[in-house]
């Protein structure tokens, strides 16, 4: 194991037993487990060495930084810096036999969650795409964590995290000039794909084609069927500060379903209907709008397929098979160099 990862578990280790630690103080209320506090760091520092240890076979592994937009809220205007704008960090995947001497293809991924972040629960995915030949760019979006609670608050679902993922793409169309501009795919899970739908509803000339799995698509009727703590997010003083029926129209804005009018990009959508996360009903009604909007479009939806949510991003054989559907999607509009079959 190399020594710096080695130094970066003891770190976590050692982090972990003091956040474990009891009170200095009587009379404070017990401790309770908090992602804000310093070993959520550490582990994102120690998941970081994984990416350039498990894929150095056959990638270049970056991790880069880039400006995006300024805070969609800011407490005092006028502080030094306040409105400035947000650094974004991302992770670059090039593969190590690639012709740069001609135009590739690219693709930006988006990771799931919220207040979640791009780990290495992607890295059977990462290796998949950069077989094919393609090179990767994935974005911790503000609201991802391990970077802070400061940038844990940036938090803006459906709002300005789209631009930082757009702003992605443009960052590594302009830093690697083998690159195609006209051979941009996008791709994400969850709430991965519904930054995927958002992107490309926002942005349709930029993106070639795209691939939305199990798509968070309408916030309005996710808030009917999810628990208060899942509605406490979005609610947060330091996010959209109301519920929805407090504003109504500010979470139908944010919801792909408002914007399918927009598609002009070619998508594929996959959907489970025992989906214990993003409910079928609410892709199902996804698939409904795009339909009576005359999109073209694929979709494929799995009945009961073992796995839930997570269906097919495991490694099992129908997950495997899934992705390769995914896969030949892709090549049809991006061509990359290595096969699908």
């Amino acid at each position: 194991m190399p020594r710096v990862l080695v130094s970066l578990l003891l770190c976590a280790t050692l982090a972990l037993a003091q956040a474990q630690q009891p009170s200095a103080s009587p009379t404070a209320p017990p401790a309770q487990p908090n992602p804000l506090n310093g070993l959520d760091m550490v582990m994102k520092h120690v998941d970081d060495v994984l990416w350039f240890t498990r894929l150095s076979d056959i990638a270049d592994v970056d991790k880069i930084e880039y400006t995006s937009l300024p805070p969609a809220h800011v407490r005092n205007p006028k502080a030094p810096g306040a409105t400035n704008p947000l650094i974004i960090h991302a992770y670059t995947f090039i593969p190590k036999n690639l012709d740069r001497t001609r135009k590739q293809p690219l693709i930006t991924f988006a990771h799931q969650g919220i207040h979640a972040n791009f780990d290495t629960s992607d890295l059977h995915v990462m290796r998949e795409l950069l077989e094919q030949g393609y090179s990767v760019i994935s974005a911790d979006y503000r609201g991802s964590t391990g970077y802070g609670q400061g940038f844990y608050e940036q938090i803006d679902y459906g709002g300005r995290e789209i631009d930082d993922v757009y702003n992605s793409t443009l960052w590594m169309l302009e830093r690697y000039s083998f690159l195609d501009p006209k051979r941009v795919g996008m791709m994400g899970w969850s709430h991965g794909g519904f930054i995927t739908l958002m992107n490309i509803m926002e942005h349709p000339g930029t993106y070639a084609v795209a691939y939305a799995g199990v798509p968070v698509s309408d916030l309005v009727m996710r808030m009917g069927y999810e628990p208060p703590g899942y509605q406490a997010l979005y609610s947060a003083p330091y996010h959209i500060g109301k519920t929805v029926r407090e504003d109504i129209e500010e979470y139908r804005k944010r919801s792909p379903i408002t914007h399918v009018k927009d598609l002009a990009t070619p998508l594929l959508i996959h959907t489970n209907t025992n989906d214990e996360d993003v409910n079928y009903i609410e892709v199902e009604h996804l698939i409904q709008a795009l339909k009576a909007e005359g999109k073209k479009f694929e979709y494929k939806v799995y009945e009961n397929a073992p796995g839930g949510h997570y269906f097919n991003r495991t490694d099992t054989k129908l997950a495997r098979e899934s992705r390769q559907e995914v896969y030949r999607f892709l090549a049809q509009h991006l061509h990359p160099e290595g096969s699908t079959k």
